[in-house]
């Protein structure tokens, strides 16, 4: 089972764009985040004529997430457990059953800037939550993962120039090290389990030529339970469609699971 996240940076922007990416990868299941559309203007037709199931965690304008599977969708929930003051569309679950059951978690995790300040104690105060969500997951032994935009660049190898965000929400001590307090409770991150070294990146500026500079950061990460790092057989970054036309600032990042 082929399984991608990707920030696409609007649904509307990426009308075309996604579409066409589909057909080319052809993955079973897809994460999306930063759809900024509310669900009932989400364009459902586009995926299910391609035989996805489609559910949606929206919201007017901006965040958003998604989950498109070819396979059925089962005990969806919506909203990261733990705030329920906490009206931001972040956080999307639901079950696929191929040879086994997979609990997919799509998220797209707080930007956190300007750093510091409110913003970035709302993205620290969110990684907590997540971290609940983790252990919960663990504690279950379920087959399961957690994917999608986290906004934290993990490593120094994990950004072409680490010293420009070297103050940013995304680089700053206090993210990492939340990130690794998640991670450490016994999760596999899959991208650096098959791949090892810089130069490996999901997320390029808009801005001051990033991407034909190849001035990028690794912000797109699957985290896998035990059980499911146990299926895992690959891992890549389609990098190469930054370049297409009408482009997200982000690009696909997938795994495949014996699944």
């Amino acid at each position: 089972m082929k399984i991608a996240t990707f920030n696409i940076n609007g649904i509307k922007a990426r009308a075309q764009a996604l579409p066409a990416w589909l057909d080319s990868a052809q993955p079973d299941v897809v994460l999306l985040q930063e759809i900024k559309s509310q669900d009932d203007s989400f364009p459902r037709e586009l995926f299910e004529e391609r035989g996805y199931n489609v559910e949606t965690h929206g919201q007017k304008s901006f965040n958003g997430v998604a989950i498109l599977s070819k396979l059925p969708l089962e005990d969806v929930s919506r909203g990261l457990p733990g705030d329920d003051s906490d009206e931001h569309a972040r956080w999307i679950e639901a079950t696929v059953v191929g040879k086994q059951a997979l609990r997919l978690c799509g998220l797209y995790l707080p930007n956190g800037n300007p750093a510091p300040g409110p913003k970035f104690d709302y993205k620290l105060a969110w990684m907590e939550r997540l971290r609940a969500r983790a252990r919960a997951l663990l504690e279950a032994e379920e087959v399961a993962l957690m994917a999608g935009d986290y906004n934290i660049i993990p490593q120094a190898e994990d950004a072409k120039r680490p010293e420009a965000w070297r103050e940013d929400a995304l680089f700053r001590p206090d993210s990492r090290a939340a990130f690794r307090r998640i991670v450490n409770l016994g999760f596999t991150e899959a991208f650096r389990a098959r791949v090892q070294g810089p130069g490996h990146y999901s997320f390029w500026d808009y801005q001051a030529g990033a991407w034909n500079r190849t001035d990028g950061i690794r912000i797109d990460h699957f985290l896998l339970t035990p059980q499911c790092a146990d299926l895992l057989t690959d891992c890549g970054i389609d990098a190469e469609i930054r370049g297409h036309d009408k482009p997200s600032d982000h690009v696909p990042v997938w795994v495949e699971l014996d699944i």
